[in-house]
């Protein structure tokens, strides 16, 4: 369902009503049979399906049409009253008032459209909004900080396992400035959600973008703190499960994990899913793994002309962030001495893979870092669904070069799609 939300704020309801209209002629005219192409779907995401209301005390008639979410499949009856529903829409209303200063800062003055979905809100900024927001006695998470009051998740989950009704809401802090405030339900055995987004205007003025209600299937708690979700109703291509990390991972994990795991595929390339080091780093290089080495590389997206990338350029980046020659490059990578440059191979998102996180760390003697990296598969419910151990160089410019990767299978096999043939 936040895939989805997502979709709204980013595209806006006319474009997603052209799509989806567009889509029902070529089901009409084709049937059931079209593919997506280059997707490697091997695990099929289908989403999960909220339903949708207005905000702002209106009538619950007013809201169904008015709501940004009104297309989406709605849960037929909901387990709190309306009363209740009202009384969580002021609720989350307030709450985001107590963190509106932080919005004000990064609001684009001069623009009378929301705030979402049309500029990124900074990390630090949406860090400040949930460590505000646990201040004040909230859940809050973002997809890069600590949950704050995670004993909030802990107690609803205890009551859940031993049959006893309970409600919990927690703050999630999207990317896009969104506050989307998912209320966990647990009533005559069943679970739901009411969620209830909060977009922004300018001077940050918090105002709710919908409402929605959706049963929930599973829920699962796991030992290593991850709190895992599916809906019962889901979409084509959206992801099977939603998952927050309640348990915290110490600051300096999470910036070991962003700067040298983040933008790493675990399905595109072999670099994660392959045991190697200088001795058969062969086995790892790939033309399309290079995009996401020159991100890590310049924090920059990859631009080619002519589906070619110059020599000097590929080689200088390859040969400092891994311990390969270039001969080596040239004959596994695709070269052409003619043009003196290699060939781009696009990368195309595999949606909802598998990510590592660094879970344990270690500075050695010679100045590498050792990683423990613990895989991450939300949509086959698994948050250790196998473990690396990575070594990296550190060098005095920022830079710095992955030595050899070791993996280990825990919970689940690794991703058949990036396994190397022969």
């Amino acid at each position: 369902m936040e895939d989805v939300k997502w979709l709204v704020r980013k595209c806006g309801i006319p474009l997603l009503i052209l799509f989806l209209l567009l889509v029902t002629v070529i089901f009409v005219r084709k049937g059931l049979s079209t593919k997506e192409r280059e997707a490697e779907v091997v695990w099929e995401p289908p989403v999960e399906i909220e339903n949708n209301q207005s905000a702002e005390k209106v009538s619950n008639d007013e809201v169904s049409e008015s709501s940004a979410y009104w297309f989406i499949p709605q849960s037929s009856d909901c387990l709190i009253s309306e009363e209740e529903q009202e009384h969580l829409q002021n609720q989350v209303l307030s709450a985001a008032e107590s963190v509106c200063d932080i919005y004000k800062e990064s609001v684009v003055t001069g623009k009378e459209e929301a705030f979402s979905g049309h500029v990124e809100f900074p990390y630090e900024q949406r860090k400040r909004v949930v460590e505000q927001l646990g201040t004040a006695g909230f859940v809050a998470v973002e997809e890069d900080t600590n949950m704050q009051n995670a004993q909030g998740i802990e107690t609803f989950y205890g009551e859940y396992l031993s049959g006893q009704e309970s409600m919990v809401t927690v703050y999630d802090v999207h990317r896009d400035g969104v506050i989307g405030a998912v209320t966990f339900i647990y009533r005559k055995d069943r679970l739901q959600t009411y969620y209830i987004g909060i977009q922004w205007k300018e001077g940050g003025i918090p105002e709710i973008e919908g409402t929605s209600v959706s049963d929930v299937a599973e829920i699962k708690l796991t030992e290593k703190g991850y709190f895992i979700y599916a809906y019962k109703n889901v979409i084509a291509h959206a992801s099977l499960r939603q998952y927050w990390r309640a348990k915290p991972l110490s600051e300096e994990c999470r910036e070991l994990t962003r700067k040298y795991l983040s933008g790493l595929s675990y399905v595109n390339y072999n670099l994660l899913v392959t045991n190697w080091d200088s001795s058969n780093v062969e086995d790892i290089l790939m033309p399309c793994m290079y995009e996401d080495i020159y991100r890590i590389a310049t924090g920059e997206n990859l631009k080619v002309e002519s589906g070619r990338i110059p020599a000097e350029e590929y080689e200088k980046i390859m040969t400092t962030y891994f311990p390969v020659s270039v001969e080596q490059l040239r004959q596994h990578c695709e070269y052409d001495a003619s043009s003196n440059s290699y060939a781009y191979e696009m990368i195309y998102a595999s949606p909802y893979p598998p990510f590592g996180e660094v879970v344990y760390y270690r500075y050695n003697d010679d100045g590498t870092i050792t990683l423990i990296v613990d895989g991450v598969w939300a949509d086959y419910n698994s948050d250790f669904a196998f473990q690396n151990v990575i070594v990296v160089q550190p060098f005095e410019d920022g830079s710095f070069r992955y030595l050899s990767n070791s993996v280990e299978e825990k919970e689940l096999e690794l991703p058949p799609i990036a396994r190397k043939e022969g």
